[in-house]
């Protein structure tokens, strides 16, 4: 082996002085560049590897751990602004457990993925404020803790750096809202406990918020990021102490005490009026409008309210003491899990029938797809345009094993769908992945007494309702004629369907499928659901009975909504032919299926959204601003421009398909419709609507606690008319006479086509007013 010391200077200018193995460095050595860089350190046949130290001519500087020339280990580097990371890296890149010191003091302690926060992690601020939780590219998500050095705190879920999904705010005064929140804003219903009310216990909901026994801070008992400088803090048991070693971040001996989630709501004491409405109302937002005198008894009084876009906009006062507002510990989304047997057979929804329907829509789009396409034939519609298969559980020749149980599938016309799917622009690709990838199908209450099971696929693009016999052969029938409709019509609100199957398990039991658009597949919030027929005989929904998510009806709608012209217009004209098309195939009870996005109300324009979480290229001392000043003042709420397709940042869904409808108030031009602060859509038929909901005073004596503190809203609208598949029938006319003798026959929903056509019609013209 040919070892030796020497210098020796290159013609580039580089100068090398240290161990060599030939030519090539080897061992210790020092390295210096013509540019003025300089490397001291380990060497490995001509490669930095090992450790050393790195100085860039611009004032950076490393020390650590190399690999191949790369930054590959632990080690420390301190940029020219004086920020200092100390962690481990990959190929150049932080990646894995580290410590990062920001120039302006701001500190980050956790996980780190590609350069950028990622995993578990602790953030604190200059200021005082400090963020507990999971991060993802950078920015806070999914379960977190932020704490303002004002003394208030929050603990839930966050999307984007924005608190999003469910989550506890308490204010350092001791008040404490349980809720929701989309972006940073709040929305939907949640529950006020003003300052000295009874309130809940938080130990279920922080209990998922634990240190493990090397006192490191866990969240719902996955990954860990170290909290080195939680030890000074009086709420730990036990003195820590920390012990540094390369490629390990540090690590703590002793444990935290399960009291700290607790003890963290009890040490907010610095006052602060911070409101959670921050709307200006006569009163403050704690107790606006309740009619109560202030010398009730507090401690038993609590406010349901209702926000929608950041906007308080209805408050009903509670008692402290009703269970219905206990708060729960945070949920994420509903996972599959597999049932038993016996639980199918009892009629409820099964892990096996959710298997099998993917296995099966992948074996039917794996087959027909790379069939070369062609126009349908009077054949394709026929009873012999069905495929089966056989899907045994340990396989075939043409079936893959599965984990499920034997069944058979039956695929009905599958080149009509094929074509359907190809008119609907959905690549067939995506269209398996939606349904049938790993993360599985979620099933959804039905809005209707059909007794029919929804599944919703992962990403909300698509619906699949289970039909009855009866309904399957009604859309067999009419499968013609639909396919010539939507392929002339290409605006129709009428209800895409993208495939029909049965599967048929080995006792003989079989379950008829349809897959259909998600007609609310949107990014934003529906706040309303509405399914409407234009009857009024039962359409109403009990009080009790009312979620956030629950679909009310005729009766239920408080509004009228105020469009443009052009587009009103554009909306009756193809509710009339789609009502003729659905009235000459003899079809009833179908309704208009109405999403409701509330904004803020115009007379207070609307919210600006805060700022993200930076990334670590950025300072993030800033984001405190955001997150305790949610109001700004844009000139208007919702605004419609010019369309430009390249602007559109919103992807459409399958349900949208059709041209891009035009406004009188742009010059008859076609249309985008702007959302300040979240985003620019493209307005179609049924989707992106905009409009103005006004809402219609009603007494009720029930609710004389109830204060609605706004009559006017901006809202997006999303529509479609869905449930096409029921005839007007010998049995529906039998139930059409006994019903008439009871109630007044224009009132029951079960009427001819022709009378319930006009009626629809009729009805909506009162939802959707013509401008005077």
């Amino acid at each position: 082996m040919d070892f030796r010391s020497g210098d020796r200077e290159f013609p580039n200018g580089d100068f090398y002085s240290g161990e060599v193995k030939g030519l090539l460095p080897n061992g210790k050595g020092k390295y210096v560049w013509s540019d003025g860089t300089i490397y001291e350190g380990d060497w490995d046949q001509g490669k930095i590897s090992g450790k050393g130290k790195l100085f860039w001519s611009s004032g950076a500087k490393y020390e650590g751990d190399f690999s191949g020339g790369y930054l590959h280990g632990y080690g420390t580097m301190t940029s020219p602004d004086d920020s200092v990371y100390s962690g481990t890296w990959r190929m150049n890149v932080r990646h894995g457990l580290g410590r990062k010191e920001y120039c302006n003091s701001d500190l980050y302690d956790g996980s780190w993925k590609e350069g950028l926060q990622d995993g578990r992690g602790s953030y604190s601020w200059t200021n005082g404020n400090r963020y507990i939780g999971s991060w993802k590219k950078g920015k806070m998500c999914e379960r977190g803790v932020m704490r303002w050095a004002n003394g208030d705190l929050y603990d839930g879920f966050w999307l984007n750096g924005f608190r999003h999904g469910s989550g506890v705010y308490k204010f350092a005064d001791g008040c404490l809202y349980y809720g929701t929140w989309s972006r940073g804003l709040k929305d939907g219903k949640g529950v006020f406990y003003p300052a000295g009310s009874k309130q809940p216990s938080l130990k279920k909901w922080c209990r998922s918020l634990e240190y493990d026994d090397t006192g490191k801070f866990v969240l719902s008992r996955s990954a860990s990021v170290n909290v080195e400088e939680l030890r000074s803090s009086n709420t730990v048991t036990r003195s820590l102490s920390v012990e540094t070693s390369a490629g390990e971040m540090a690590k703590h001996s002793g444990r935290i005490s399960d009291r700290y989630t607790d003890d963290i709501w009890r040490s907010c004491d610095p006052p602060r009026d911070f409101t959670t409405c921050h709307v200006p109302l006569s009163k403050s937002a704690r107790f606006s409008g309740s009619g109560q005198s202030e010398g009730q008894d507090k401690n038993r009084i609590v406010y349901e309210r209702e926000y929608m876009q950041g906007i308080l906009i209805r408050e009903t006062i509670m008692s402290s003491v009703d269970r219905s507002h206990k708060i729960k510990p945070p949920l994420r989304p509903k996972e599959v899990r597999a049932r038993s047997l016996l639980t199918f057979l009892r009629g409820e929804h099964n892990y096996y029938l959710m298997v099998n329907l993917q296995l099966g829509i992948r074996y039917t789009v794996g087959k027909i797809t790379p069939v070369p396409r062609r126009e349908v034939r009077a054949s394709d519609f026929g009873k012999n345009a069905r495929t089966k298969m056989f899907f045994p559980r340990d396989g075939s020749n043409f079936t893959p094993p599965h984990k499920s149980i034997d069944f058979s599938w039956k695929d009905y016309c599958p080149m009509v769908f094929r074509n359907l799917r190809e008119m609907f622009k959905l690549d067939a690709a995506e269209y398996m992945m939606s349904i049938c990838g790993d993360d599985g199908l979620t099933e959804i209450s039905s809005p209707g007494k059909s007794g029919s099971i929804f599944y919703l696929s992962h990403d909300d693009r698509f619906v699949i309702k289970t039909l009855k016999k009866s309904e399957l052969q009604v859309l067999l029938r009419m499968l013609p004629k639909y396919y010539e409709h939507v392929g002339y019509h290409e605006n129709t609100l009428i209800t895409k369907f993208f495939g029909v199957h049965r599967i048929t398990l080995k006792w003989g039991k079989k379950v008829r499928f349809v897959v259909m658009g998600n007609m609310f597949c949107t990014e934003l919030k529906i706040h309303r659901r509405y399914d409407l027929k234009g009857s009024s005989q039962g359409r109403f929904t009990e009080k009790t009975k009312i979620q956030e998510k629950t679909t009310l009806k005729d009766l239920d709608l408080a509004y009228e909504f105020h469009m443009d012209k052009l587009l009103r217009e554009a909306l009756f004209k193809q509710i009339y032919l789609d009502c003729s098309f659905l009235e000459s195939l003899n079809i009833i009870d179908y309704s208009l299926l109405l999403g409701l996005h509330f904004r803020a109300p115009g007379q207070l324009n609307d919210i600006l959204e805060p700022p993200n979480a930076m990334s670590d290229q950025e300072s993030v001392s800033s984001v405190d601003v955001g997150l305790t000043q949610e109001l700004s003042i844009p000139p208007k709420g919702l605004l419609l421009v010019t369309h430009e397709p390249n602007s559109v940042n919103t992807a459409p869904g399958p349900h949208i398909r059709g041209s891009t409808l035009r406004a009188f108030s742009v010059g008859e031009q076609e249309v985008d419709l702007i959302l300040p602060g979240t985003a620019r859509l493209r307005v179609q038929l049924g989707v992106n609507m905009p409009a103005q909901a006004h809402h219609k005073l009603v007494e009720d004596k029930e609710e004389s606690a109830t204060i609605e503190l706004f009559e006017v809203y901006d809202v997006v609208v999303y529509m479609g008319i869905i449930d096409i598949l029921q005839e007007y029938n010998t049995k529906k006319k039998v139930e059409h006479t006994c019903k008439s003798l009871q109630y007044d026959p224009m009132t029951i929903s079960v009427t001819e086509p022709s009378i319930y056509s006009k009626r629809f019609v009729n009805f909506l013209h009162k939802v959707f007013p013509e401008e005077r």
